[in-house]
């Protein structure tokens, strides 16, 4: 794979890298319309293929931020077209690498050393490539490691960068008002968190610790005197990542045993940490041999407060979901209903999410949970359709819920996914044996 000499840190260059991407999108437009003209059967199956290629060549020479979103987008299968899901993927762990002459210059700046005069060995080309730093090999008296490099200007350009995609978003999920300024600073200050290697160390030596004596689940060590603002030293682990352990596994039984841990160590942290790590994608999962699930990224944690801890999952239970006075009751607490609602917004807003929370939370209804039921992610898919071409939803405030449904609900649904992809079998309740 190329390698990059110069990523853009500076508004201008970035946003200027930003407008050429939208000129090809629009001229792919304009191509598939005029193929459009001449073949009322043509599909948009190569419009999406183009775009998608387009949106991330674009954005992987920004890196950042930027690509942080396509890699978010990459875990929603049941919202995006195949194409787009199939591209923005390669943002969870295979991005073009900075250069080692790159590599060698930021060290210097972020470390105030070089890094042969840190490691015995340092292996200048990286081994993975992700939207915020880069990972490579180093050996340090016999211990292997690896060692992770944050990009050029990517804590600098994170305000900049949420900026020019604010107008976007805005326009796709309706939000109006002062309200929405909550879910943008939100987003904001996780991505910066997640450029704070300090803080990032910090939470991995603690989850590490709280989690250890969960079964099948191992975690690296962290050495905080190589390690700096931008840069993390720790263990070596070996192992597959989690999506090519899917694509090469044959064992049920090992599948259901990664599952099991996935399930384990994420259902601890909601209910015994009240934090938890929200960036559940296969990037930051390794699987050894012994069918081990190996967590080697904690840069995104999530803490949940106690006034949404409770109402959410008192909406897991199916009674509760069922009771329409409580129900209604827990929706104004999250900040789903909210009191200027009109009649209509009011009824179409609990049914909306009665549909949604009596398929989500089904997985908890029972003692065990097959991830790879067909039906339960067809139905996902079919709800998400209805959804995305609601006109009547398009017309209303799109300012629903609390900012801590963003990461929430982006933990459970990556969660989902990873467990889906295994197409594990998990016993619902067994993490509380280790609380």
């Amino acid at each position: 794979m190329k390698s990059i000499d110069k990523i853009p840190t500076g508004k201008i260059g970035r946003t200027s890298k930003l407008v050429q991407t939208g000129a090809k999108i629009g001229g792919n437009y304009l191509k598939y319309y005029s193929k459009k003209a001449f073949n009322k059967e043509l599909t948009r199956d190569d419009l999406d293929r183009d775009n998608a290629n387009d949106i991330y060549d674009g954005l992987k020479s920004l890196k950042g931020s930027a690509l942080k979103v396509a890699q978010m987008l990459s875990m929603e299968k049941s919202l995006l077209p195949s194409a787009y899901v199939e591209k923005f993927s390669l943002a969870q762990f295979s991005v073009p690498p900075l250069s080692a002459p790159l590599v060698r210059k930021t060290f210097k700046k972020y470390n105030g050393n070089y890094p042969e005069d840190l490691y015995d060995e340092f292996t200048s080309q990286s081994v993975n490539a992700a939207s915020i730093g880069q990972v490579h090999r180093a050996i340090k008296d016999g211990k292997k490691l690896a060692v992770k490099i944050q990009y050029p200007g990517v804590a600098d350009s994170i305000s900049s960068d949420l900026a020019m995609v604010k107008p976007i978003a805005i326009r796709m999920f309706n939000l109006q008002g002062k309200d929405s300024e909550k879910y943008f600073k939100e987003v904001e200050g996780k991505l910066l968190e997640e450029t704070d290697y300090v803080l990032e160390i910090k939470q991995s030596k603690a989850i590490s610790e709280a989690c250890k004596h969960i079964p099948n689940l191992k975690f690296p060590q962290y050495y905080e005197k190589l390690s700096s603002e931008r840069i993390i030293t720790m263990d070596w682990m070996d192992g597959q990542h989690l999506s090519e352990f899917v694509k090469d596994n044959k064992d049920q039984e090992k599948a259901n045993k990664v599952g099991q841990a996935l399930w384990d160590f994420y259902m601890f942290q909601m209910h015994g940490l009240k934090e938890v790590h929200a960036d559940p994608h296969p990037g930051n999962f390794l699987v050894d041999k012994a069918g081990n699930l190996i967590a080697i990224d904690f840069g995104c944690i999530k803490k949940v407060p106690d006034d949404f801890y409770v109402p959410y999952f008192e909406l897991a239970k199916k009674e509760n979901i069922d009771n329409p006075e409580f129900f209604n009751e827990k929706l104004y607490e999250l900040e789903i209903l909210r009191e200027d609602d009109t009649e209509n917004e009011i009824k179409y807003f609990s049914e909306l999410f009665h549909q949604m929370l009596s398929l989500f939370t089904s997985p908890f209804h029972s003692e065990t949970f097959d991830f790879s039921d067909r039906g339960f992610w067809d139905a996902i898919t079919k709800l998400s359709e209805k959804y995305s071409k609601d006109e009547e939803l398009r017309k209303m405030n799109g300012n629903r819920g609390s900012k801590h449904f963003l990461y929430i609900n982006r933990t459970f649904f990556g969660l989902y996914n990873l467990l889906h992809d295994l197409e594990a079998k998990v016993e619902i309740n067994r993490f509380r044996d280790y609380l």
